[in-house]
This record gives structure tokens, sequence and C-alpha cells, in this order.
């Protein structure tokens, strides 16, 4: 044991944003707790060891670097006596406390001090009342961790933004942190994605043109610019690959729709994050400008659903995955006698000699030339049969779900508010543990009246959100039917299926049925 003759201290402060409700600055909490401490310790003729400080680190958080320094050095027995201002500032998990206090400073020779709550390992019959103390401490740090997740679903169920960084094509609006505005590069590079997958390019060929532009990958444009989290760029290179582009073209963010709460912590003790089902998810139209417009998110959505393969130049044809053999049901797969282009069953073209359907071959040129002209017929049809529907109208419905909505939101942040206050009334005594528990309970029964109401509204106007898409592709229909070729995008948005039929052997006729989405 160093210093044979003298008693050394260790003296052990934290301060964490948890436990500072009362406006101080931590630096000058920190000040305080140091200088309690050490006139305890002068007053009693301790010298100090060292003066160990975690600013801004949870109660519960095991990995605090001067905390772990400190009990390195207790285990090598740098000193006698662990100085703490309370119990709290040196853990608020109840797992620590028996884990140091009371079984291996014992071991070690470590006298443990608590000033603020009398605590001392040296002091018989003390050990109940730090039990206790770890025990409320981590209530409170149990009940705090709920008020700090109230808070945050209320800002998601609002359609606030509470990450870090967002994703790839939009930054954080200066004036408002928790609200998203386009970046205008990155969105223009988001756009140009989507406008390649609907015209048939795979996720590895898009990768692969922005590889050639020089285009650089969403982590290195972000490190690029300092928004980095600080965790190395493991892609020296900043090159694009095929995950990356998929979860772009998944992400609904991009058609102004906040989407938060996919993943959680299991605990408030533990680090480990898991992903949450996504009916659990929090969804909120229109929270910032869509980069993509929803017609040509779904339609992708579609493209990407359909799994189409491409040959070497990792582009599809316009029909590719929607075209089934009547037979059997198999998708049609593309071949080529070197002038044209066909497409044939996929069963019968893999199951070798033993054929297991027929060939129902169709010329794939042909059948494009056939399936524009019936699309076409198809949108003026739907136009001229209830043209009323397509005129814009005031949605009057939509806007008194969402205003009952925003006040809805509103009366839940203040139930949330009503609950901290609560709490805190109980911990100061304001009020006894029986008026807390009738007026909680009172709390929470109303607090889920209202989510049960909100859960209702979303789902209407999720329904008419539906109506309105379906509207909105006939609209946008009518546009790209101008266009010379009908574009894969118009197809995905209007065909669920292609089926194609045997040729009669003697007439040579060949059934082609399409199976509109609507």
């Amino acid at each position: 044991m160093e210093g044979v003759g003298r008693i050394l201290c260790a003296i052990y402060t934290r301060l964490s944003k948890e436990d500072d409700g009362r406006q101080r600055t931590e630096s000058e909490s920190i000040q305080n707790q140091k200088s309690l401490l050490t006139h305890y310790a002068i007053e009693r003729g301790w010298e100090i060891y060292a003066i160990y400080c975690d600013e801004d680190f949870s109660g519960v958080d095991g990995a605090r670097p001067d905390f772990n320094r400190m009990i390195e050095a207790a285990r090598q027995k740098k000193f006698q006596i662990v100085l703490c201002k309370s119990q709290s500032r040196f853990t608020r998990d109840m797992e620590l406390v028996e884990k140091y206090i009371h079984g291996l400073f014992p071991v070690w020779g470590i006298r443990f001090i608590a000033v603020a709550d009398s605590a001392d390992t040296e002091v018989k019959g003390n050990k109940k009342a730090r039990q206790i103390n770890g025990l409320v401490n981590e209530w409170y740090l149990e009940d705090l961790s709920e008020n700090i997740r109230m808070v945050f679903d209320l800002k998601r169920r609002e359609g606030k933004y509470i990450g870090g960084f967002p994703i790839y094509g939009y930054r954080k609006d200066p004036a408002d942190k928790n609200h998203l505005i386009p970046d205008p590069e990155a969105a223009e590079v988001v756009r140009q994605i989507f406008q390649w997958s609907l015209e048939g390019h795979g996720r590895q060929g898009i990768a692969h043109l922005l590889n050639q532009r020089g285009v650089p990958n969403p982590t290195r444009y972000k490190a690029e610019r300092g928004w980095g989290s600080g965790h190395p760029v493991k892609n020296d290179f900043g090159l694009w690959n095929k995950t990356t582009i998929w979860r772009i073209l998944r992400n609904e963010m991009y058609t102004g729709v906040m989407i938060q709460g996919r993943r959680k912590k299991v605990s408030y003790k533990s680090k480990i994050i898991i992903d949450t089902p996504e009916d659990q998810w929090y969804r909120v139209e229109g929270t910032h400008e869509a980069i993509i417009d929803r017609a040509a998110f779904e339609a992708v959505q579609q493209g990407l659903r359909l799994r189409t393969k491409t040959g070497g130049s990792g582009e599809a044809h316009l029909l590719a995955g929607l075209v089934k053999c009547a037979g059997c049901g198999s998708t049609m797969s593309k071949c080529s006698n070197g002038k044209q282009s066909y497409l044939r069953c996929k069963l019968y073209a893999d199951s070798g000699k033993n054929k297991l359907c027929t060939r129902h071959s169709v010329r794939l040129d042909q059948l494009v030339e056939l399936v524009s002209e019936r699309i076409r017929r198809y949108v003026q049809t739907y136009y001229e049969l209830d043209p009323s529907d397509l005129q814009p109208q005031k949605d009057t419905r939509r806007e008194a779900l969402e205003q009952e909505r925003r006040t809805l939101a509103a009366q839940l942040g203040k139930r949330s508010q009503a609950l901290k206050t609560l709490y805190l009334d109980k911990v100061a005594g304001v009020i006894s543990e029986g008026q807390f528990m009738e007026l909680n309970e009172s709390f929470l029964n109303e607090k889920s009246r209202l989510e049960r109401r909100l859960g209702k509204i979303d789902e209407e106007l999720a329904n008419r959100e539906q109506f309105q898409r379906q509207t909105g592709l006939m609209e946008k229909a009518q546009e790209l039917l101008k266009l010379e070729t009908v574009p894969r995008e118009l197809v995905i948005g209007l065909v669920e299926k292609i089926e194609i039929g045997e040729k009669h052997p003697e007439t040579g006729r060949q059934n082609v049925s399409i199976t509109w989405k609507f």
C-alpha cells in the first residue's frame, strides 16, 4: 500500500444533464462538488491522491472514463478512501453499488464516504441506508428515463425530427433544429437515383453510374462537409454500393413523411439497440419538403418488389417482372435469337428435357407495343368515365382531421409535463404517495385515451392519402402518355400483371390479358 502512515483519498465528482435542473452550468456544479470535498478531506487531515471528474455522463453509465481510472487505481490500492458528495454521484445503478461499494471495496481495503447522504462503509449498520439510497437513485433514473421517453415520443408524434444526422438529401433547418430542409446538391443525386430506378436500372447499375461520375457516397459527402458523427470513414474512396442505393430507394422520408422510432434501446440501463415493428413507428405526413413525389416513390417500390433481373447492361426491359405465363403462372424470361428478343415461360426454359410447361413465346417488341396501346386506351377511358373525381377539390375533412390531430398532440404534451411535475412534487414532499398514485393513474388514463384517438385519426388520414395517390397517378398518366414511348414508371403504376397464352397451332392467335391495379 502506497502512503503508509498517512491517509490518501480519491475525490470523485460527476454531473450530467439528468441531474442539473436548476439552471446552473455544469462546470459550476462540478466546482462546488470539488470545493466541498476538498475542504471535507483537509479538515480530517487526509491527503488527496487525485480528483476524478466525469462531466456530462449519466450515473448509470459504467463506461465513464475517470470513473474507470479511479476504479483501476483502487484495485491497485493507491488510496484508502473514495470520497463523493452523494452516492448518486458515484453511481445510480444498484448493480454497481453492490459490485463496488459492498463487494470489491472491502476486499481492496477501500472506505467509501458520501458526505450528503451520511454514507460511510466504516460505520456499522450503515449498509441498509446505502442500499435504500441505491434503490431510490435507480427508481429516480428509471422515472426520469420514462419522462424523457415521453417527451421524445411527443416530438416524434408531432413530426419533429429528433435525430442527430438527417438522411442523405436533407439537412437541419438553421432556424429550427427539429425541421428538415433539402440539401440541394445531395437532393439532386437522390432524384437521379429514383429516375434511374424508374428507367429500369438495377441497384448495382445505379451504384456503378454514380461511381463513374465521381459522386461521393453519403458517408464521404457528410465527412467532406464536417457533418460526420466522429467515427472513421471506412470506405476511403467514397464509393457507392447496392445496399446504400437500396436504403435510399426504400426510404419514404423522401416523400415528405417523417418516420422515426424504427429502433430503440432495450432499456435505459442498456446500450443494446433493437429494431421495432413497423406498426410501432411514428409516421407523420407533410412535415418537410418532399424530394420525390408520391407516385414516383410508389412506382419504384413496385419495381423493387418485382425483383427484376437485368442482363449485363444493368437495365431491365419495359415489362420486366410483370409478364406471366397463362399456363403455369411463372414469370416469363427474356431470350434472343440474335436478331429479335422474345419472352418465354421460365418453367419451360428451366425444366430441361421433361418440359413442365409449353413455350408461350412472344416477341418482346410486339408485346411492348400492344401493352403501350392498351395503357393509352385505359387511361383515356378512366377519364371519360368519371372526370369529376379528378377535379381538384378542397378536402375539408382532411383539414379537420389534421387540426384535431394538432390539438390532441398539444394536449398530450401538457399531460406529459403534468406527469413530470407530479413526480417532482412527490419527491419534494408536496403531495403524499397516495395522492401521487391517484393523480398519476388519472393522467395515464387520459394519456391513453388521447393516444387511441390519435391512432384512429392517423388511420383515416392514411386511407385518404391512398385515394389521393390513385387520382394523382391518373393525372400524371395524361402527361406521361404524351411521350413517344410509354415510360416504365407508368407501366408499373397501372399494371398488376400481363398474362401470355399459348399460340393457337392453326390460327397463330395468342391471348394477352392485362390485370390492372385499379
